[in-house]
């Protein structure tokens, strides 16, 4: 009897160790790298958000003061992990808490069309008004701008931040921070994590709220000390957003305070905005989303909950599959807040890790600074 529960606890163990997926770092000493897609060509480009720099400061909406530099950039990076990092373009904006510049915001995400055009979100973190006169290039955030991957972007960007100053989706505090992007259907589609709407541009740059997001009551948290039973409200915030090759654009939610398990959702909506509805449920802190070849949908969480303290959010972050009939698979749950996902024509996920992480730290946890991992996949 002894033997036989040996063995098959050595099955068991033989069977999760071949369950394992294969994790290898191909880029290290990024700063603050956030969204990555791959471009027709094959080529990897991920966008580093920057550290900010000792230049004004401004108060984003969550009360943070974050301080310009231009240390923003879109780079470059093999998948095969053998050439190192190439920044195609830099001197980009970017703001961040100081010193250190963890957390920066400035290049988001890019998507390209079958074309080879890129669409770079800028973000922002705050309302239109508040990016003036921070820094030369600081009316850059809040945009969307049109990129080539010779270091030139499109002077006449579609403003998203301006527009949701003057329309405000959903009403009770004007914010926007443009954070997730895709191009589909003959526009691009933004998921703005600061308005919790989606934007549509046309390729006027006309644009036009095609989805909001209103909050949503839920149980408070026991740190908050109300009455048994109570709720608060919870915003939304989209963050990501993807085209299914199906007819329908799918939408990944963060989630607000209290980030509670289990409450981010995963959304369909039509192209044009005319249908929104729950595709899926139960995840936790949504930050990317990714089909693969199967048009199977994979799931990237940049945490597990609220920490009520620093950082925010409760690590690791995961890396989910949900299954044809359901179910969810979880690949990898040894991230540290993750900010960018894609399917490579390989097969494998591409995963940026360590998103908050502005550049090599030596001696510690972050010595290879923000990284890019490629995570086998079955």
């Amino acid at each position: 009897m002894t033997r036989l529960l040996f063995m098959l606890a050595m099955l068991v163990a033989t069977s999760a160790l071949h369950a394992a997926p294969q994790v290898d770092v191909i880029a290290t000493g990024l700063n603050n790298p956030r969204g990555l897609a791959f471009a027709p060509n094959g080529q990897l480009f991920v966008t580093e958000a920057g550290s900010g720099g000792n230049g004004r400061c401004l108060v984003l909406g969550d009360g943070r003061s974050a301080c310009y530099g231009e240390t923003g950039a879109i780079t470059r990076v093999d998948p095969r992990g053998v050439a190192p990092p190439k920044r195609i373009i830099t001197g980009l904006p970017s703001v961040a808490a100081q010193p250190g510049g963890f957390g920066g915001t400035g290049p988001q995400h890019i998507a390209f069309s079958r074309d080879g055009r890129a669409a770079l979100a800028m973000g922002l973190g705050a309302t239109a008004p508040a990016r003036n006169g921070v820094g030369r290039k600081a009316w850059l955030f809040g945009k969307v701008l049109q990129v080539n991957l010779f270091g030139r972007f499109s002077a006449s960007a579609a403003d998203i931040a301006s527009y949701e100053f003057t329309h405000d989706p959903v009403p009770g505090g004007v914010d926007s921070n443009p954070n997730g992007i895709a191009i589909a259907s003959g526009q691009s589609v933004v998921a703005d994590a600061g308005a919790n709407a989606i934007f549509g541009i046309a390729p006027n740059r006309t644009i036009t709220t095609l989805a909001a997001f209103p909050p949503r009551m839920v149980l408070a948290p026991p740190e908050l000390s109300l009455p048994p039973g109570a709720t608060i409200p919870m915003q939304s915030v989209p963050t990501t957003i993807v085209d299914g090759k199906d007819g329908w654009l799918y939408v990944g939610e963060l989630t607000g305070f209290p980030f509670p398990v289990g409450g981010a959702n995963v959304y369909r909506m039509a192209p044009d905005g005319t249908l929104l509805q729950t595709y899926a449920s139960g995840f936790t802190n949504i930050v990317a989303l990714a089909f693969d070849s199967w048009q199977r949908l994979y799931v990237l969480e940049i945490g597990r909950g609220a920490s009520f303290g620093d950082p925010p959010l409760n690590p690791p972050g995961r890396l989910l599959r949900v299954n044809p009939d359901g179910s969810r698979t979880v690949i990898y749950d040894q991230l540290f807040y993750p900010g960018g996902l894609a399917i490579g024509g390989d097969g494998a996920a591409y995963v940026t890790n360590n998103g908050v992480v502005p550049g090599p730290i030596p001696g510690g946890q972050f010595a290879a600074g923000g990284t890019v991992l490629r995570i086998s996949l079955d």
